[in-house]
């Protein structure tokens, strides 16, 4: 009996080494690999290709990781202005070569020269505008009967940063004064403002301690303006800035108001400012219209020589949106108004303006 048990086992453990051995050392089949086309071989000698290959509805959103993500998206975008960088050499080679042969430099596509055209456009040579203008409420002024004399004011209890906007104004516009409400309604300022022989009245709002708006009335037969302000910056937040104004008359730059209702603002703004600048004082006042919004910049002109001239921004500077235009003076209840701004009907198309 022990003799077999014996005989047993081991043939039992010589069967199991050898299953190991079968499974530790396979046998390689050199039948298939001698059956391989040559252009299977072609193709697994080939060195990877760096870089992720993604499938061709891959989005950027599918990974899940955020720093992987943001990675993957600087690397693209590093690639792209590669790329760009590398065609913007090659066509300035190509134009270098062909020297007077070469074909005119393409106009970059922007928001303003794809404008949709607007049929209140209108030329300053216009008869029509013309007559117009001659008949408005700042025909007087243009005809020189009138000198402007502005009063400039705030919304009940302002803060200091908007009373130091409307000190920085004053120097600004000449003839300017600067009152406070006291809690009086405009309906009840405004008489007065025409008794005293005030030209505009400028009111400044504000929201949570900053100056969000701007109403900028024409006395006495208006029209009447409501402006978003935003962007405001004070002279003491302004880098490189000059030296404070002086009290010359500044020149006016109106620049891109080409419909009819632009035609309308500009006469607006160029009504706050006397006739006739002192260009000793070297001081300019902006007005510039892009996209809808007015930009406003003071600046100085520094002459360093005959020929070179440079300018110094002075301050304040901010930027306006039209929001309405009022007939006549403000009155909120029972004023018709000329033009309304509905953001969701006005705003669905980027390239379409209306100043």
């Amino acid at each position: 009996m022990d003799s077999t048990e014996l005989t047993t086992s081991e043939s039992v453990s010589k069967k199991k080494g050898k299953t190991k051995n079968l499974k530790r050392k396979p046998k390689p089949d050199k039948a298939p690999v001698e059956k391989m086309d040559q252009a299977e071989v072609e193709v697994t000698d080939e060195k990877p290709v760096s870089g992720a290959c993604f499938p061709p509805t891959f989005s950027m959103s599918d990974i899940k990781n955020k720093q992987r993500r943001h990675s993957m998206f600087l690397k693209i975008k590093e690639q792209k202005r590669k790329l760009k960088l590398e065609l913007k050499k090659k066509k300035k080679k190509e134009r270098k070569a062909l020297g007077d042969k070469a074909p005119p430099k393409e106009v970059p596509k922007t928001i303003e020269n794809q404008r949709i055209y607007d049929e209140t456009t209108v030329s300053p040579e216009d008869e029509e505008v013309a007559f117009d203008e001659g008949t408005d409420e700042f025909a007087a002024y243009f005809n020189r009967l009138t000198n402007p004399k502005v009063l400039i004011t705030t919304s009940d209890r302002p803060r200091g940063r908007t009373v130091r906007f409307c000190d920085h104004l004053a120097t600004v516009i000449p003839h300017a004064h600067v009152y406070y409400r006291r809690g009086l309604a405009l309906k009840r300022v405004i008489p007065q403002c025409v008794s005293r022989g005030f030209t505009y009245l400028i009111v400044i709002n504000e929201d949570r301690k900053v100056p969000n708006g701007l109403v900028l009335c024409h006395l006495p037969d208006g029209p009447t303006a409501h402006f978003k302000l935003s962007s405001v910056r004070l002279r003491k937040e302004m880098k490189r800035k000059g030296k404070s104004p002086t009290e010359h008359v500044p020149e006016v730059i109106l620049n891109n108001f080409s419909t009819r209702l632009g035609h309308s603002i500009g006469r607006l703004f160029a009504a706050l400012f006397p006739h006739d600048p002192q260009f000793v004082g070297r001081q300019v006042a902006t007005f510039h219209n892009q996209r809808d919004f007015i930009f406003f910049r003071f600046h100085r002109y520094i002459f360093k020589n005959e020929k070179r001239v440079g300018i110094q921004e002075l301050g304040p500077r901010f930027t306006l949106k039209l929001r309405s235009l009022q007939k006549g003076t403000f009155d909120s209840k029972f004023g018709e108004y000329e033009w309304v701004h509905k953001r969701h009907e006005m705003d669905s198309c980027r390239r379409k303006f209306h100043l």
